[in-house]
């Protein structure tokens, strides 16, 4: 099936999100005291809920919408230590033994996740599939020739290779062994499902909305609290700062995939090359047969305009390599990134030693969460982990300060240069197009849905107050600064924002200037 650019038959969907039953925990009722309190019900929050009750602790998980359906919920499931080209860079910017550490980690998450998978025999599709990263440009050749030097080097089973059974060209690949994928949803209900009693519990709809830190609440949008002696933020973005500064050290970036049905077998492992555009590949068990993966097209969040063809360029990706038969999904997942490619994991700052943090994964979530939830369950049980100093929030280097300095430009520029926007005035917005105008020096933003419905938001940004922009793609408003996401109605897709846009009321001004 061939699709043209802003023709696509459905919505998109993720696969790991419609092939799970949809969880149903209750929202919190009434004040409640435990050990731990969790923000989050992603795979950290979850997994981190999970080794904490196993070690006796009472627990509880709050989730602001329904647990693991936001990047969890979005991922490529690779279950891998190969994190693109990342372990020359930690070892030569913050030496050898934090590059260990950070190897160590990764391969014993893989490794963790194995195990409780054979333990309560959970079926989520998981397999062992050797990770490839390739290049079919002579510029990266020395890159993954010090790449696989540095992994080797570490203890990682790796090696390169000039032969691999794919359709499209490449000049030199890196593989590591003993690497895996799998369903993520399927693996994560069953950890969750053993959460709830004896005093744990995991409640749903239930957004956090602040963090008393003399009291040790938890504050919820509805005014209950979770009084805990230590507090886990698991939040993807932290939706409490606490005087870290997390908000000028991470920035939020987009990539997209599509899974398609192919007359070609996929020759199994995962694959990934060096250099931009990004494609990401691996195979899931699909119905009788097989479906094929493909992830890639990166940017930072509220970046472009036409969003829906970078769906596009990856469903031309699958018809140049493969005899497509059908798309079978599309969907997009958003990364908290850090400066230097390590996520912050341990306590939120000095000050906060009973606060703990799991943010910045960037596109290696399911090893980098799983490792934060060992850290900080050793943190809490025993007071130490021999991984946290790599993940140390605190750390600082002069490479990262300079680009999150940068970054921090790119913050201010998207403020600033959203407050003096004036809009694009248009003769009329049809069906499944949006707009912006300012009104009276306001920025209104305008979605006029496939009924025909006018929908009008302040796209003020809630968190900081940057300006948002439309995404096509998934009909949201989406903020270029921190990378909250909002429904054309102005209700909460994604934080670190947990409050909504406002009503503009200017319902009739900007309806007579540029929509009728």
């Amino acid at each position: 099936m061939r699709l043209n650019n802003n023709e696509f038959e459905d919505r998109t969907s993720s696969y790991w999100l419609a092939s799970v039953p949809r969880t149903d925990y209750p929202s919190l009722q009434e004040d409640v005291k435990t050990d731990v309190a969790i923000v989050g019900g992603g795979m950290a929050g979850i997994t981190t809920a999970f080794l904490l009750k196993m070690k006796g602790f009472k627990v509880t998980v709050v989730e602001a919408d329904r647990i693991l359906h936001g990047t969890t919920g979005h991922t490529t499931a690779k279950l891998t230590s190969q994190h693109a080209l990342i372990y020359a860079r930690i070892k030569n910017q913050m030496g050898e033994k934090l590059a260990q550490q950070y190897a160590d980690a990764n391969e014993s998450a893989i490794d963790m996740v194995a195990s409780l998978v054979k333990e309560y025999g959970i079926d989520c599709d998981f397999s062992w599939q050797p990770a490839h990263i390739y290049t079919n440009s002579h510029k990266f050749i020395k890159d993954l020739e010090d790449e696989y030097q540095a992994a080797a080097g570490l203890g990682i089973k790796a090696s390169l290779e000039d032969k691999l059974n794919m359709p499209f060209p490449f000049k030199l690949a890196l593989k590591y062994e003993g690497q895996a994928q799998f369903h993520p949803l399927k693996y994560l209900q069953v950890l969750a499902e053993k959460i709830p009693g004896g005093g744990s519990a995991v409640y749903e709809n239930t957004p956090a909305v602040n963090i008393d830190k003399d009291s040790g609440q938890v504050i919820t949008r509805y005014g209950h609290t979770v009084t805990a002696d230590r507090i886990v933020i698991a939040t993807h973005y932290p939706f409490f700062d606490g005087g870290g500064l997390y908000f000028s050290r991470i920035y939020a970036d987009k990539s997209y995939i599509i899974g398609v049905k192919a007359e070609e077998k996929f020759p199994g492992g995962t694959y990934i090359n060096v250099e931009n555009p990004t494609r990401s590949l691996r195979s899931q068990p699909y119905r009788e047969g097989e479906m094929i993966l493909i992830g890639g097209e990166h940017h930072k969040t509220g970046d472009g305009v036409n969003l829906n063809q970078h769906y596009q360029n990856l469903i031309d990706f699958a018809h140049q390599n493969y005899e497509v038969q059908e798309v079978l999904y599309r969907w997009s997942a958003q990364d908290c990134m850090t400066a230097d490619g390590v996520p912050y994991v341990g306590t939120l700052t000095g000050r906060h030693p009973d606060i703990y943090v799991a943010t910045g994964f960037g596109k290696w979530g399911m090893t980098n969460s799983t490792a934060a939830a060992m850290i900080i369950s050793d943190l809490i049980t025993v007071g130490d982990n021999p991984w946290a100093p790599v993940y140390n929030p605190s750390r600082f280097n002069l490479e990262s300060f300079k680009k999150v300095v940068f970054e921090g430009i790119d913050v201010v520029k998207e403020y600033v240069g959203g407050k003096i926007s004036k809009g694009e005035e248009g003769a009329g917005l049809a069906k499944g197009e949006a707009q912006t105008v300012m009104v009276d020096g306001q920025s209104v933003g305008a979605y006029r849905d496939d009924q025909g419905k006018l929908h009008m938001v302040d796209i003020t940004c809630t968190h900081l107050g940057c300006e948002l922009k439309w995404n096509d793609a998934e009909t949201t408003w989406d903020c270029p600064c921190h990378g909250s996401r909002f429904s054309p109605d102005g209700d909460i897709i994604e934080g670190p924002a947990f409050n909504h846009l406002q009503d503009p009321g200017v319902d009739n001004v900007v309806e007579a200037r540029i929509f009728k």
